[in-house]
């Protein structure tokens, strides 16, 4: 006779991702010791031992990174497993350390009011908190399409993917896809030193959020009349603009943000590594500091939304393994 493994029961992700999730909205980000910087640091450790200018190394960097990240969200889960109130606590604490709707909304509507009040000092030194862009190179016109285009993109980075992935694959998916994201941010770049390093690292962000991206489009459209939007003119900018984006993930979620604030995005785009001249998206003027509020109420309903969404798809999942009773083996007869 052998045991199985105890499973914990149905109730206790869609429980810890309820209790992460109210954690964000209460506390925002962890002020000390935040886990994601802490992987950053090993990260960029680990880079500096490893790197070489090519696709390989950067895959096994990544593999390393990201498999370390999905293995001790296993070994985690598998400590936890006979008692499910500690199953409930740590699948809210890792969803809580990955989640970064509150401290999102929270930088646009800082933004927002900054630019309404001509403060471009302040503005200049939040935006780094927002997006990667050279805040010295943009006006107050130029921060508010920035504000808006990251609040599209990074709701869909950083709450509708990381609830999706844990809804689906608890607190490993929730690591791992975290991993995956931050690894895009630190190496996927197009600059001469990652184009190929980060290549593995870039790759696999777009396929993680492939899915999330499109749930994410479709949240922002369906939710655009409650900050006084058009759901079919969110479709329709989707639909009609999201693929000329560079990317396959950001396109449709930034298009979609667009035809639901009735604004344009896109256009020239200053980073560290370089200018882009990103595809227009979306009809209508650029976005004022009043459409970025917007674009922030619209990104916490969107939030509010996904952990609904989250909650269902976990509860929906079966246990693989209900008790520890013993597998009896039968013999078949001879007769």
């Amino acid at each position: 006779m052998r045991s199985r493994p105890a499973a914990s029961p149905r109730w206790v992700r869609p429980a810890g991702l309820l209790v992460g999730a109210l954690a964000d909205a209460l506390f925002g980000d962890p002020r000390r010791g935040h886990p994601v910087a802490g992987f950053g640091r090993v990260a960029a450790a680990l880079e500096v031992r490893c790197y070489a200018d090519g696709r390989s190394a950067g895959a096994r960097y990544a593999a390393a990174l990201v498999g370390g990240a999905a293995g001790l969200g296993v070994l985690a889960e598998r400590v936890a497993a006979r008692r499910p109130l500690a199953g409930v606590a740590l699948t809210g604490l890792a969803t809580w350390a990955v989640l970064g709707g509150s401290s999102l909304a929270g930088h646009g509507a800082g933004l927002a009011r900054e630019l309404v009040a001509g403060d471009l000092a302040a503005a200049r030194l939040r935006l780094p908190s927002l997006c990667g862009r050279d805040p010295a190179s943009l006006d107050a016109a130029g921060m508010a399409r920035a504000g808006t285009e990251s609040m599209a993109e990074n709701t869909s980075d950083a709450v509708v993917a990381p609830l999706l992935w844990g809804a689906v694959a608890g607190v490993p998916g929730l690591l791992a896809y975290r991993a995956v994201n931050t690894l895009d941010a630190m190496v996927g770049y197009r600059s001469p030193r990652y184009r190929r390093f980060g290549w593995a690292s870039a790759r696999l962000d777009d396929v993680a959020n492939l899915v999330p991206a499109r749930v994410s489009a479709l949240l922002f459209a369906g939710l655009a009349s409650a900050v006084g939007g058009s759901p079919r003119r969110a479709v329709a900018a989707w639909h009609r603009d999201g693929s000329a984006h560079p990317s396959p993930n950001a396109g449709p979620v930034e298009a979609a943000t667009a035809g639901a604030l009735g604004v344009t995005l896109g256009g020239r785009t200053v980073y560290p590594h370089g200018v882009e001249e990103r595809p227009r998206l979306g009809e209508g003027p650029p976005p004022t500091p009043a459409d970025l509020a917007r674009a922030a109420r619209l990104s916490r309903l969107v939030g509010i939304a996904a952990v609904a969404l989250s909650v269902a798809v976990a509860a929906s999942f079966r246990p693989t393994a209900r008790s520890s009773e013993p597998i009896r083996r039968t013999r078949r007869s001879s007769e």
